[in-house]
């Protein structure tokens, strides 16, 4: 059982560190580099990375994840002790709520509002002074998440007797 258990801990772990690359990639310079745009450049730009990411591989670690992590936390309850067991668990109850949550609470409407947007109307223009700024604190919230959920697992598997 250990051999499997610390090979799903370094798949889940690493998977995690992956999809907080993504989010610290677009808090680094991603949204930064949308900004100094034109607001109608950034706009466009950002509605068809959006409209991107639905056919993405990340798309499906990130949402793979959620099931994983809390099938892997009720196996961990029932089945490990000690360190490696609340650590499993740590990481479903780190990453539902700071990842997936914010992302289907947060980030997701904001992206839905600015699709249904002209990028070159006034109206876009104004939001997306709001949006930049507030996408990218709940993304950073994102990527912080993952990454607790990342060390958590890799922690773990490190752990595992």
């Amino acid at each position: 059982m250990n051999d499997w258990t610390v090979y799903t801990c370094l798949i889940m772990g690493l998977s995690s560190a992956l999809v907080a690359g993504v989010f610290q990639a677009f808090s680094d310079f991603v949204m930064a580099g949308l900004r100094r745009a034109a607001p109608a450049g950034g706009i466009q730009s950002m509605q068809q990375l959006n409209r991107t990411v639905f056919r993405s591989m990340f798309l499906a670690t990130f949402m793979l994840l959620v099931p994983a992590s809390l099938g892997f936390a009720v196996f961990a309850w029932f089945a490990l002790e000690g360190l490696p067991q609340h650590l499993i668990i740590g990481a479903a109850i780190v990453y539902l709520p700071s990842v997936f949550l914010v992302t289907a609470a947060g980030n997701v409407p904001m992206n839905e509002r600015l699709d249904k947007m002209d990028y070159a109307s006034a109206e876009a223009a104004t939001y997306w002074q709001t949006y930049v700024s507030a996408w990218t604190h709940w993304n950073t919230v994102r990527t912080i998440g993952s990454i607790v959920t990342a060390g958590c697992y890799l922690v773990a598997a490190i752990h595992i007797r």
